[in-house]
């Protein structure tokens, strides 16, 4: 007999588990937090799904949420205060100035926080990467797909 006249299961299918970072899971304070409450969260929504019984609706949080609690425990919370002020390290707020003299302002922090259109870059992309361990007056080489930049130093600080 053919698939098409058998009755389907009424379960959802399993879902491939979300993909962890090769990185390490650096974290601002503030990024751990973050975390901690898209858990709470998407824990509450959990519940309120296993409760209406939305068995596909469920299985997709039930993932989401051992995604989070697995980032939650591998997070390495860096101290700004212990960063070394005169270096751009995990946490700085970076000033920068491209050749035409604008000015851009760039904080570096978790993969997880990372939100180009709020001024926060991952510590691995490829701006981070240029910046870390300059100095102010330095010139970093920012490699993009649309081309490479050059970007002078201006200005170095450690959110408290």
């Amino acid at each position: 007999m053919s698939r098409a006249f058998t009755k389907e299961s009424d379960a959802p299918e399993a879902l491939p588990e979300r993909t962890l970072s090769e990185h390490r899971n650096y974290v601002t304070a503030s990024g751990l937090a973050q975390l901690r409450a898209r858990a709470t969260t998407v824990r509450n929504e959990l519940q309120a799904a296993q409760t209406r019984a939305d068995a596909a609706v469920a299985l997709v949080l039930a993932r989401d949420l051992r995604w989070l609690d697995t980032r939650i425990a591998a997070a390495i919370v860096v101290n700004p205060a212990a960063q070394p002020p005169e270096r751009v390290a995990f946490g700085a707020v970076v000033t920068v100035e491209d050749a035409a003299g604008a000015t851009q302002r760039w904080q570096i922090v978790g993969e997880d926080e990372a939100d180009a259109s709020a001024g926060k870059v991952s510590w691995v992309s490829p701006l981070a990467r240029a910046l870390l361990d300059a100095q102010v007056g330095d010139e970093v080489t920012w490699r993009r797909p649309a081309g490479a930049q050059t970007l002078t130093v201006t200005h170095i600080e450690y959110p408290r």
